[in-house]
């Protein structure tokens, strides 16, 4: 999983287009040197030059440096990270931003929770990546990235977030890497001094192997209003939501609260049906890290991509946006499980399915490459 939408800066993979930082179009007075500059030093502009001197001084695309990558388990590590000129430390404790990686010569996106808490004047930020077996870049992220590592960033976004100020009573519901968007949440409010009532109940394999199960502990030392409840499913088995006996027992007021919940797309779904059968489905908010494939069942087709004429024959379970990748087109993404809309693009020709809903669309649709495949031949203005 990965993590969990609105204010991104476009991603790309390969050599594309390239993003504005943030808070370029703001500083006037230094555009207006920028553009002296580029007519004394073309055909190079100042970045290149800039770039030179620091990797991260571009205002053409926002970028970090990893300064440390610290091991949490045996298949997880958070990542330090030192952003470049233009990231806006303004984000909100839940959000996730996206991170690309030069590997073999290709870059490569994903997002990734921030665990790091938004803090004025900050200087870092953090993110929290478990290796996933079939997770290329995760694996890469956690095993292979060596302190010094220039990568790219897309802007903080995502809706998954506290509200401001924070509910006077919280529930927190995680399994796994969920914890990720949720752990930004509790540093904030420790930072607050506002775990007041808060329960969290959170699943892992075992002790061991649950993410921050030293900070959880001494959070719940440390402030009398938080209350952790740890669950090792390899011995107590899964937290099960298909009914109200576990929430029952665990927090008797579950329905009083605000719900956050972040996990497994199973253990979000019951928690949606259990929330709505009890007419309150408005109090519960969900974090998907990984797309539900419900509707892949067409028999797929020829995906051409009309900018760059090329084609591929895809499976009804690729997303389009695989399927371009794996031809080597690049097309905008940010959070490839249908949330954030930067992936949008017109369907010019054929049928294409949403992989969430089963829903066709037909040509002239404006289309989320990241969540929807080919229902036969299909054409993308890509």
């Amino acid at each position: 999983m990965a993590t969990k939408k609105q204010s991104a800066l476009t991603a790309r993979v390969g050599e594309t287009k390239r993003s504005a930082a943030v808070g370029a179009d703001r500083r006037r007075g230094w555009n207006a040197l920028r553009r002296i500059a580029a007519q004394i030093t073309t055909p190079l502009l100042p970045d290149d030059y800039l770039q030179l001197a620091n990797p991260l001084w571009s205002a053409r695309e926002l970028r970090g440096r990893v300064l440390e990558v610290r091991r949490e388990t045996v298949d997880s590590a958070t990542l330090v990270i030192r952003p470049g000129w233009g990231f806006d430390f303004d984000y909100r404790a839940g959000q996730y931003i996206g991170i690309g990686l030069l590997v073999d010569g290709r870059w490569r996106w994903r997002s990734y929770s921030l665990t790091s808490p938004p803090v004025s004047g900050a200087r870092t930020i953090s993110i929290t990546v478990k290796a996933m077996p079939e997770g290329f870049l995760s694996s890469h992220l956690v095993d292979g990235v060596a302190r010094g590592t220039i990568v790219r960033l897309a802007a903080p976004q995502g809706q998954f977030v506290l509200p401001e100020p924070a509910p006077a009573s919280v529930l927190f519901v995680t399994a796994g890497s969920g914890i990720t968007p949720v752990m930004a949440m509790l540093r904030t409010l420790a930072r607050r001094g506002a775990l007041h009532d808060v329960v969290h109940l959170h699943s892992a394999p075992t002790a061991a192997e649950s993410l921050f199960a030293d900070e959880l502990a001494a959070l719940a030392r440390a402030h009398p209003g938080y209350r952790l409840v740890l669950r090792a499913t390899r011995d107590q088995g899964r937290l099960q939501l298909r009914g109200t006996e576990a929430l029952d027992d665990a927090v008797p007021d579950w329905r009083d609260r605000q719900a956050w919940a972040c996990g497994p797309s199973e253990l979000l779904a019951d928690a949606e049906r259990v929330w709505a059968a009890g007419g309150i489905a408005d109090q519960l908010h969900v974090e998907r890290f990984t797309l539900t494939r419900a509707g892949a069942a067409a028999a797929g087709g020829t995906v051409t991509f009309a900018a760059s004429g090329r084609s591929v024959v895809a499976d009804a379970a690729t997303t389009l946006l695989e399927a371009g990748e794996s031809a080597g087109v690049a097309m905008p993404f940010g959070c490839r499980i249908g949330i954030c809309h930067t992936c949008v693009v017109t369907l010019v020709a054929g049928q294409v399915r949403d992989l969430r809903s089963g829903e066709d669309h037909e040509p002239g649709a404006r289309i989320q490459t990241c969540v929807c495949a080919a229902a036969g031949d299909c054409e993308l203005d890509a």
